[in-house]
């Protein structure tokens, strides 16, 4: 809906998929703006190009598939036609994480983030849940470049947000104070650390809980300060522990503290 009501007013914005035009939402958006709704068919990699394609002629194409097609199966359209040629394409990446386990090892989203942070000028978000998702839409109206919008987790994820707030791409959210332990947390995992961290203050354990939306450039601002504040840090993500959330913080970490010791 929020795509929709952005294309009202914006007649650039353009919505494309690969087949997946009722899993992605997007039947509102094909009926009221049938001549700016494509579906390129079971064709990830085309879906890409055909995007970048649309994105240089000057349109905002949003394309939705699922995450796995989005950054794996399309990974080199992806490298080529947005990262290197910086297109302004935001790709959707549906059912990120286990969310379409029902289908097989084949639609895993585990490592869709390993496989696409390394491409230049390509951005990463990751949403806590339907609020943020409309936000991190509305923001990718307006961003400049190539966005890639993953979103994990099934219809009713439990909600983080329940009134207004400031969002910005590429600025963590600050959900909770601590002192002990830092737990930065992405998407659906955002949720799941609201809880951790309560459970913590049962123990006596002061949790800080961060909202790390934007994995790729992370807020190093935000990491710096719970490096000086707390104790230890935890990072909680639906992703392969190698390449993702963890992984960007932890590169940041280690050469911060490479570069204190010149090393």
């Amino acid at each position: 809906m929020a795509l929709t009501e952005l294309a009202k007013e914006n007649e650039k914005i353009i919505a494309l998929t690969a087949d997946l035009g009722i899993t992605a939402g997007l039947e509102r958006f094909k009926t009221t703006f049938p001549e700016r709704f494509y579906n390129v068919g079971i064709a990830e990699q085309n879906l890409i190009g055909v995007s970048a394609g649309f994105a240089a002629g000057g349109f905002i194409p949003y394309c939705a598939t699922f995450s796995n097609f989005a950054a794996m199966r399309s990974c080199e359209q992806v490298r080529h036609y947005l990262g290197y040629m910086k297109e302004n394409v935001k790709v959707v990446g549906l059912g990120a994480g286990f969310a379409m386990g029902m289908f097989g090892a084949t639609h895993y989203g585990i490592e869709d983030i390993s496989a696409i942070r390394g491409i230049p000028n390509l951005t990463i978000t990751s949403p806590a849940d339907s609020t943020e998702t409309v936000k991190t839409v509305i923001a990718a109206s307006t961003f400049n470049g190539p966005l890639y919008i993953r979103l994990t987790g099934v219809m009713n994820n439990p909600i983080v947000y329940r009134g207004d707030y400031n969002f910005e791409i590429g600025k963590a959210v600050s959900l909770k104070e601590g002192k002990d332990v830092a737990i930065i947390a992405t998407g659906t995992m955002v949720a799941e650390s609201i809880k951790a961290g309560k459970i913590l203050e049962e123990f006596g354990i002061s949790a800080a809980v961060i909202d790390m939306h934007t994995i790729k450039p992370l807020d190093v601002v935000a990491i710096d300060k719970l490096c000086a504040s707390t104790k230890l840090i935890v990072t909680v993500e639906e992703h392969s522990i190698i390449g993702g959330l963890g992984s960007a913080v932890a590169e940041y970490i280690v050469n911060k503290i490479r570069e204190f010791h010149n090393l």
